[in-house]
């Protein structure tokens, strides 16, 4: 037995206003659920993406808590990659520069596939990249 997906993938933020403006307006991702100074979720495909306040993830939860979800977080900038084709990748590397996000690098890969780099506005190294640079199709 083993996994067969991610079904979530979580990344701490500094401001999420800020943070939900930048995945929302400028990555197109909709706000599948939200609790101001916590968390926001964002749908992407099958899958979900998770931005918390770091601060309020560390505090333990009531023991009658609805959600018994364990105290977590991370310090520093974290990453995160969106699969696209490169078709795609050239309209985000445009998208991005007209909502003046700077593209950290855009390269191929030695063995194939294109990647892009950017930042959101917590300083979380963002990508995009061809799933074939690890080999999927």
């Amino acid at each position: 037995m083993k996994p067969s997906a991610i079904l979530e993938a979580a990344l701490y933020v500094t401001d999420l206003d800020a943070a939900e403006a930048f995945y929302r307006d400028v990555l197109g991702l909709p706000v599948l659920a939200k609790a101001e100074g916590r968390h926001i979720f964002f749908r992407c495909g099958n899958s979900v993406v998770l931005l918390f306040n770091a601060e309020a993830t560390r505090i333990p939860p009531a023991k009658d808590a609805r959600f018994p979800v364990p105290p977590h977080g991370a310090i520093g900038p974290g990453h995160l990659c969106f699969a696209a084709t490169g078709a795609e990748i050239d309209q985000w590397a445009q998208k991005l520069r007209h909502a003046s996000v700077e593209i950290e690098a855009d390269f191929e890969w030695p063995k194939g596939g294109r990647s892009i780099y950017f930042r959101d506005p917590s300083g979380n190294s963002i990508e995009f990249a061809e799933p074939r640079i690890w080999g999927i199709e």
